[in-house]
């Protein structure tokens, strides 16, 4: 199976380096502008540049790029930082944000909080569970950057029930910093790119009540033969010992998908069926 670090590589032997990265595309130096399946594993899946960057530079502008805190990034137990009113936002209840750079700490914090009712979220994946009803929520936000994120989302009443004061939250917390080498605090990421991970929930917010299924199932003719769809997630029919040829393949036809045969890719919003006119012309076998 290909794995995710030879994908650019593969991209680069083929088009060049990527000059320009714009919604689902993504333009290169040898004038190919490639389709965006993979998405960065969903973390694009908003597409690529828009409103998180234009506040990204914003806050740069500003100077505040230490590890002090500010109103982006405030310690856990003073009054709520911009994340958490975002989280909040996103899932309809009051609730506190930590940061991870490490998915299993994320989750190993939730259950700390609440064993029976922590959870991995995904936006229009969960779409029969109330998230309101889940005490801890992890997620990878839609915000396509180099580093891993993962974000904790904890109801506060849950932090209230288990009686700690900040000092205390933060004892428990730091029984898993040696583990994980990563801090949960909001000071483990600067203000510019707490900033930007804030508008995007909120981008996020927005898109889920703007897209829905009539924007996913127009290219099912085109795509059903290689996926099943769910939603926007496209899990492979390709056979596993055949996918990397697969992979190779797509790019072949300009398009970049999953280099994870667990990884589902996602329909790209915001292309249109022309897009998928090699892969239509020269479809792969198997």
């Amino acid at each position: 199976m290909l794995e995710f670090l030879n994908l650019p590589k593969e991209i680069y032997s083929r088009f060049g380096t990527i000059k320009r990265a714009r919604k689902c595309f993504l333009y290169t130096a040898k004038g190919i502008r490639l389709t965006d399946l993979y998405q960065e594993g969903g973390r694009a899946l908003l597409g690529w540049g828009g409103s998180v960057f234009t506040v990204l530079k914003n806050v740069l502008e500003r100077g505040i790029t230490g590890s002090y805190f500010t109103d982006f990034s405030s310690p856990c137990g003073r009054e709520r930082s911009q994340l958490d009113r975002a989280v909040s936002a996103l899932f309809g209840d009051e609730r506190v944000a930590f940061t991870f750079s490490d998915k299993q700490a994320a989750l190993e914090i939730g259950l700390h909080f609440s064993i029976q009712s922590t959870s991995f979220w995904k936006p229009w994946n969960n779409a029969n569970v109330d998230p309101r009803t889940i005490d801890s929520i992890v997620f990878a936000p839609p915000f396509p950057w180099t580093s891993d994120i993962y974000i904790l989302a904890v109801k506060k009443d849950a932090i209230k029930f288990l009686a700690l004061d900040e000092e205390g939250l933060k004892a428990q917390i730091e029984k898993f910093v040696t583990r994980y080498k990563a801090y949960p605090g909001e000071s483990f990421l600067s203000a510019p790119i707490c900033a930007a991970l804030t508008r995007s929930i909120y981008d996020l917010v927005k898109a889920l009540q703007e897209r829905e299924e009539k924007h996913w199932f127009i290219y099912d003719q085109i795509i059903s033969k290689y996926w099943e769809r769910k939603g926007p997630y496209l899990f492979p029919k390709v056979p596993e010992s055949e996918y990397q040829a697969f992979v190779l393949h797509c790019l072949d036809c300009h398009l970049v998908i999953s280099p994870d045969y667990n990884q589902p890719s996602i329909v790209p919003f915001g292309a249109d069926k022309g897009n998928f006119a090699l892969l239509k012309n020269k479809p792969f076998d198997f």
